[in-house]
Parts: structure tokens; sequence; C-alpha cells
């Protein structure tokens, strides 16, 4: 019952009684009728209430009017003096019947509808690229917070070793591979941390194969405490791996994430204390 509701509420049927249908929508029309009582009688409703319609608005034509449309056929038969008295018979027999009028709605009616479905699409790709520009946004404000959250922690790394008593500072000189550098090194034996201080330090720039790696010589053995590189414009402090002993460190160039063990031949400064 649901799908003939359906199939009444489509306007198919209306569409059928006007004769604007295909042959195989006609067809189709016509096995639903036979098969279902409800939808003939709802095509018999249809039918009256259209002929009702017709009646009720229907025009009747000027006397000119039809004169002219009497005349004009009979022209096309023979002469007017020949066929005179059968026009004038005619003209007394004509019954006149209500021009019909082309129902328009359901061609409205979907332009409407795909007018809305337009609107709609438009509505949502501006919607979407809206939600697109908000997530960016939200991405870039999450960095910016995050960035601000590790400056945060890095200035409080920084300030822990200036107002830590356990810290002890160290001051790596140039070797006879690099004489001018230098640089400052901040360990904690408490807190096992050790710190680099950026901002001081005094050394070739590297470039984009090589990294600055620092150790600490603990019993004569070096230990890789990580790796940095010299940037002009660091104002900062870095903290490098944790380490509880050590008797010295140093910093050498090694190759881009660092070695194993320490290139001497390339060790750029060392301090003892």
């Amino acid at each position: 019952m649901e799908d003939l509701k359906t199939y009444i509420e489509s306007g198919i049927l209306e569409l059928y009684v006007l004769g604007d249908v295909t042959a195989e929508e006609k067809l189709q029309v016509e096995e639903m009728a036979a098969k279902h009582p409800a939808i003939r009688a709802e095509l018999d409703e249809i039918e009256l209430s259209i002929e009702l319609y017709a009646e009720n608005n229907a025009v009747e034509p000027s006397a000119h009017l039809r004169d002219r449309v009497l005349n004009s056929i009979l022209t096309n038969f023979g002469g007017d003096g020949t066929f005179t008295s059968q026009a004038e018979e005619t003209k007394s027999n004509v019954i006149t019947f209500p021009a019909a009028k082309t129902n328009n709605f359901f061609k409205y009616a979907f332009a409407a509808c795909f007018a809305l479905l337009l609107a709609s699409s438009i509505a949502l790709i501006t919607l979407y690229n809206r939600l697109q520009q908000s997530n960016t946004q939200i991405a870039a404000l999450q960095l910016d917070k995050q960035h601000f959250a590790n400056t945060v922690s890095l200035k409080e790394g920084e300030l822990e070793v200036l107002q830590d008593a356990s810290f002890k500072f160290l001051k790596l000189q140039g070797t006879a591979k690099s004489p001018v550098s230098q640089i400052t090194v901040a360990w904690s034996p408490a807190k096992k941390k050790v710190w680099i201080d950026m901002r001081s330090m005094k050394m070739p720039v590297n470039d984009k194969e090589h990294q600055y790696q620092l150790w600490a010589l603990v019993g004569g053995k070096p230990v890789d405490l990580g790796v940095f590189d010299e940037n002009p414009d660091s104002t900062d402090m870095k903290e490098m791996k944790s380490i509880a002993s050590a008797d010295a460190f140093a910093v050498t160039l090694e190759p881009r994430g660092g070695s194993a063990s320490p290139t001497m031949d390339e060790m750029m400064v060392i301090g003892k204390f």
C-alpha cells in the first residue's frame, strides 16, 4: 500500500490524463490501473476534476472570431457563395468546447526543485570550504600553541640552570683545528642534566652534511651526548643527553646525525673540570 501511495503521489497519473507522458509511461499507467482498483479510481477522479475545472473555466468565443474560423474552414473547400447555406446551417449546430489549458504545474515544480537542489549544492560547497579554512586556522593555532609551550618549557629550563646551584659551568676552548672556537657547557651531576649555551657559542657554521656532536669523557672513554647545529640567530640554551659523571667535555664535527665514536681530527673544542 505504501508503494501504491508513493506511485499515486508521484504525479504520473496527472501527466497521463493530460497526455504528457511517453509511450512506455502510458503503458505502465494502464497496466497499473488494470491491476489496482485504487489507481483506476484515482485516474477517474483526476479526469472528473479536470473536466469540472474546464467546464467552470470555459470561455465563450466572440461571434466575430467564430465566424472567421468557420469561414476559413469553408474557404478550403470552395467559394463562400457555394456553401453559404451549409455554413449557416453549420453555424447553428456548432457546439463550442472550451480550449484545453496546459497544466504546467509539474514542469514548474521540477524547475523549482532543480533550482533548490542547485542552491543547496552551492551552499554545501561554501560551507565545506569555510570548514576547511576553519580547520586550517585551528591547526595553525595548535602549532602556535605548541611552539609557545615549547618556548615556555625551554625558558623554564634555562631559568633552572641559572638558579640551580648544582649546575657547574665549563667553557670549552678551541683546539688547533679551530683556535677561536668556544662553547659553554652547564652540567649538574646531581640531576644528570647537560645544557649548552647557544647564545655565547663561537663555532664555524656547519654545512648541511655535518653536525657538531658533544661528547663526555668518562674514564678516558667518549660518551655521546647528542648533536647540534651552529645557528648564529639562536639566543637559547639547548638541553643535551643526560650523564651522571664526566671528566671532561669535547665537541667534534661529524656527519649529520652523529657518529658512534668521535673523529679526533675534527675536534673543535675541549674542556676539563
